[in-house]
């Protein structure tokens, strides 16, 4: 008769912990968490239900001398066991992608100082840019069929253009854009929209102030994320003003017309 109460006992508690391990993982994934810390709260939750059913447990045999110490032992090696295999099983922290991004940071802090002011290259790129559109128009007027390239412009007046836009690529990576915006196909997780074709939707001023001020401007078919506040604003504190210059660089050279970026909506 014990011994069928005890069962029910671990079936009661078992399902209540189940229930309340997958109820963490729901709310970690509403909050963000990442997903190493889901698994983790349902671990927890798991482990609560099996604190609770030993509570519940027969009362064992008395155990003296020898036997006491080998169970004791047994136990010890027993639980350690299940932590060092529970813990195998969870990513683990590598020391050398931290170390990694330090190296970028420090790498690109070294590039600025020989690259110069990154606002003067932004200049040069917006007077390449207008440089490029004018002779268009003048080869319009003559009834010309050419098409001149902003990047083919960029490239003729010199390399500190791509340098400042792979600088840029660097800032996207270092602050993890994708984990929220999608780029040539990889990353995102549909809280922001895809990026590859936002050169041609947004200007370098408008991409700025899309990255400063957040609430600025919105992307169409994500008003719930808008509303959210999903994209942070911290950037304007976190960034140097010469790496968001950079990263607008970068963002305004994404002109690829075959993916469906969203349109932005300006915001009052």
């Amino acid at each position: 008769m014990a011994n069928q109460s005890f069962a029910k006992s671990v079936m009661k508690k078992t399902t209540l912990g189940v229930i309340i391990g997958v109820l963490l993982v729901v709310i970690a994934q509403q909050t963000h968490f990442p997903p190493v810390f889901q698994i983790m709260f349902f671990l927890y939750a798991m482990l609560g239900a099996l604190v609770f059913i030993l509570l519940d447990a027969p009362a064992m045999k008395r155990l003296e001398g020898l036997k006491a110490l080998g169970a004791l032992l047994v136990f010890y090696l027993l639980l350690s066991g299940l932590y060092i295999a529970g813990a195998s099983i969870l990513p683990q922290f590598d020391p050398e992608d931290e170390k990694g991004k330090i190296e970028k940071v420090l790498k690109l802090r070294r590039a600025q100082t020989e690259l110069g002011k990154a606002d003067e290259l932004i200049a040069r790129a917006k007077e390449l840019d207008e440089r490029a559109k004018a002779i268009s128009k003048q080869l319009s007027s003559l009834g010309a069929d050419a098409k001149v390239e902003v990047a083919a412009t960029t490239s003729a007046g010199g390399a500190a253009s791509g340098d400042i836009v792979a600088l840029g690529k660097d800032q996207w990576e270092l602050q993890e854009c994708y984990n929220c915006h999608k780029l040539y196909g990889q990353g995102g997780k549909k809280r922001g929209p895809e990026m590859d074709n936002i050169g041609n939707l947004m200007t370098v001023d408008q991409l700025k102030e899309k990255i400063l001020y957040p609430k600025s401007w919105k992307a169409e078919g994500f008003d719930k994320d808008y509303d959210k506040g999903k994209m942070p604003d911290k950037y304007k504190d976190l960034m140097f003003p010469q790496e968001i210059d950079a990263l607008v660089a970068f963002l305004a050279s994404l002109k690829d017309e075959s993916v469906k970026t969203p349109k932005p909506i300006k915001m009052n």
